[in-house]
């Protein structure tokens, strides 16, 4: 039974973006996960501009050894359909030149993506990584450390903190770390991959359809190497029980019915079942610490209410984890108050943008306005870049702190 300093359970991107960050900062770490890799993990399996300059806060290559594989694609922009049917197309770089520039966004199917981050994983020594390992309970010994213990009751081991990055149906987060599932505050999704899906955009932007009899809830299409396409629906838990939807039904009708769809997937193949899974969002502050533990990630409720994406929270927090486990460690300070620390970090990062897409998801409720914003956008250069650069790595705190920025969209310039 190992007995360690720092031991993260899972590793998924959370998970294992804490690990390299601490490999880099010269300290060693056990990461734990139930599955063995490369496996499956049901997701949009987009990754915007923040997952980029997250690879590269790892190592500096990495954003061009992503880039160089073939189980990706690199994606341009997004495409957004508002109710009224307008398509609002948001290129993540202006006036760009697929041929001459690098892209600021990808795509790729969450077995490759995080079997890449695994694979970074596996050559640093620091990490002693043990898959097919699942933690059933942890303890807490009266001296502050935690006990993992297997189904059958065996020790896994002890460790003086930990990182619990093990995703949306954490048992921790829910049970130690008091994160309950709330239906206004919790996304229920479907995900199918498809083959010969027409008219997909020639950049690979990725597209959402808000389609005004399915809302709160939204359609995406996400194109996908050898001619697939990740192509599912998510809608808020609440809606979903309140309007008694059955999401796998209305994704077969709208797929097979919606006037901007239909003949797209008429001749289309599914690759085999549809798969649900749930996303714990983001739109309510909830702790990330506790007495020995930070969590990360969906573990966290982490996720963007607006687009649903994971992936760049997940790693911003894992970076951000690796930095106050470090300190934890120097000051031998693991108590609750000295750990808050990580959660004012992931905060002053996430925040704001979390914020703000809230604001943008309770727009799905009022179709009339969403098509003014959607129309707006159209001809508001400033409104379509803050659009875009939600989805890109820049900081939008220090935008909307300038009086500038709203004179230029009020004015639509």
């Amino acid at each position: 039974m190992p007995e360690i300093d720092i031991c993260i359970l899972g590793a998924g991107p959370g998970g294992a973006t804490a690990a390299l960050h601490l490999a880099n900062a010269g300290h060693r770490c056990l990461l734990l996960d139930r599955a063995t890799f490369p496996r499956d993990k049901v997701c949009g399996d987009a990754l915007s501009g923040k997952v980029i300059n997250e690879l590269r806060r790892i190592g500096e290559t990495l954003p061009e050894k992503l880039a160089a594989e073939p189980s990706q694609l690199p994606s341009w922009g997004i495409d957004f359909y508002a109710p009224n049917g307008r398509r609002l197309a948001v290129p993540f770089k202006p006036n760009y030149n697929p041929a001459l520039d690098r892209s600021a966004g990808h795509i790729s199917k969450r077995i490759d993506f995080d079997n890449f981050l695994i694979e970074e994983v596996r050559r640093r020594p620091e990490i002693d990584f043990r898959e097919n390992v699942d933690v059933a309970r942890h303890e807490q010994l009266p001296d502050g450390r935690w006990r993992l213990l297997g189904q059958s009751g065996e020790e896994l081991a002890t460790a003086k903190l930990l990182l619990v990055a093990n995703g949306a149906q954490s048992s921790f987060a829910r049970q130690i770390g008091g994160h309950e599932l709330e239906p206004a505050h919790h996304c229920a999704g479907l995900r199918a991959y498809y083959r010969g899906v027409t008219g997909l955009h020639p950049d690979n932007f990725i597209e959402l359809h808000f389609i005004k009899d399915f809302l709160p809830g939204y359609l995406w299409v996400f194109p996908l190497p050898n001619g697939e396409a990740n192509v599912g629906v998510g809608m808020l838990t609440e809606a979903v029980s309140k309007k008694k939807v059955k999401l796998r039904e209305r994704l077969e009708e709208i797929l097979h019915t919606h006037p901007a769809l239909k003949d797209r997937f008429a001749t289309a193949e599914r690759l085999g079942p549809v798969r649900g899974f749930g996303l714990p969002l983001g739109s309510k502050r909830r702790p990330l610490s506790g007495p020995g533990y930070l969590l990360l990630g969906d573990a966290g409720s982490l996720i963007d209410p607006f687009s649903g994406e994971g992936i760049s929270h997940a790693m911003v927090s894992g970076r951000h984890a690796a930095d106050w486990a470090g300190r934890a460690l120097a000051e031998q300070n693991f108590t609750p108050d000295f750990l808050k620390g990580y959660d004012g970090a992931v905060y002053n990062r996430l925040w704001q943008e979390l914020r703000l897409s809230r604001g943008m998801q309770r727009l799905l409720n009022y179709p009339w306005l969403f098509n003014f914003i959607a129309n707006r956008a159209a001809n508001n250069p400033t409104l379509a870049e803050t659009i875009s650069n939600m989805f890109l790595d820049l900081d939008l705190r220090e935008r909307l702190r300038q009086p500038s920025f709203y004179v230029k969209l009020l004015m639509g310039k």
